[in-house]
């Protein structure tokens, strides 16, 4: 049995004119090519493949045959990955990444998150990204030691340039059948007594630190999501960002803490990089973005940075 041959670029190219323009004549003008060799590139493309693709008998305008028809698809996927190759070699011409690494801190609000990230898939459908999650000093960390190119860190920004990205708020709260909230009043120095769940991180700059830790019995968790199923479970009491746990407040599956000495404040954001590797077009865009989607809570305007 017979094995096709291979066709060439330029005759899938002229296949799908035809097939978008309706007829050779006006595949002709699309692709700048006379009548002539357009009917030449497509007797070529059949006889390579082994198959008559149009149906020319009877008709003033060319029918896909049946396998004209089975064989459309993979050519506008070969296509397609043509025109994404040309368009990947044209970004690295002009100096555009192939691919970033981005670190993003845990208390970003996820939609916010998420349009961003869908805008730079449209405005950079060639640019490859990884996205880290991380907590507290872990984003610093992991642009300081090349494994980001760009991140988008809570107050931990040592050693980095930096500019501002928004805030978001952070409340105690805890389950309804806990403890402290039950009481009503909460007195001064009362959530001393109680287990604190308190996220912290590996990294080097969170060492041996706390950050708005009022409690000495704490349990420490990597995993913002983790302390969010614990806290209501009722286990302990601790900080989230208001953005996560507003329908859990709505709902009455957690409960807002109003304590005199309470931990609530604004957890403030910075885009980071590293002075001596500058982000790149793509990097840029989308520290640019983070900023210009940053929204700030000012009916919270006053309250001390966490």
């Amino acid at each position: 049995m017979a094995n096709p041959g291979t066709p060439t670029f330029d005759q899938l190219r002229i296949f799908l004119a035809i097939v978008d323009t309706g007829s050779f004549a006006a595949a002709g003008r699309k692709l700048n090519r006379a009548v002539s060799v357009i009917s030449y590139g497509i007797a070529n493309l059949e006889a390579q493949l082994g198959v008559m693709l149009f149906d020319r008998e009877g008709t003033r305008k060319p029918t896909l045959t049946t396998a004209g028809r089975s064989l459309l698809a993979e050519a506008r996927a070969i296509a397609a990955g043509f025109d994404g190759l040309r368009a990947k070699v044209k970004g690295l011409l002009d100096g555009l990444e192939a691919e970033i690494d981005v670190a993003v801190d845990v208390m970003v609000p996820s939609d916010r998150l998420g349009k961003v990230l869908r805008e730079f898939a449209r405005a950079f459908p060639t640019v490859q990204l990884r996205l880290h999650v991380e907590a507290l000093g872990a984003v610093t960390a992991m642009v300081l030691d090349g494994k980001a190119t760009v991140g988008i860190s809570g107050p931990i920004t040592e050693g980095v340039e930096r500019i501002a990205a928004g805030q978001a708020l952070m409340v105690p709260v805890a389950a309804p059948d806990h403890p402290l909230a039950r009481m009503d009043p909460i007195p001064a120095g009362a959530a001393r007594d109680y287990t604190q769940l308190v996220l912290s991180d590996r990294s080097r700059f969170t060492e041996g630190r706390d950050f708005s830790v009022v409690s000495p019995k704490t349990w420490r968790l990597a995993d913002l999501s983790a302390k969010h199923a614990l806290l209501k479970e009722g286990i302990g009491w601790g900080n989230m960002p208001m953005h996560m746990v507003e329908g859990d407040l709505q709902s009455g599956a957690l409960v807002r803490l109003i304590m005199p000495d309470s931990t609530e404040g604004l957890y403030g954001f910075w885009g980071i990089w590293r002075r001596d590797l500058p982000p790149g077009p793509a990097a840029q865009w989308l520290l640019d973005e983070f900023i210009a989607s940053t929204v700030l809570c000012k009916s919270h305007e006053g309250k001390r940075p966490v």
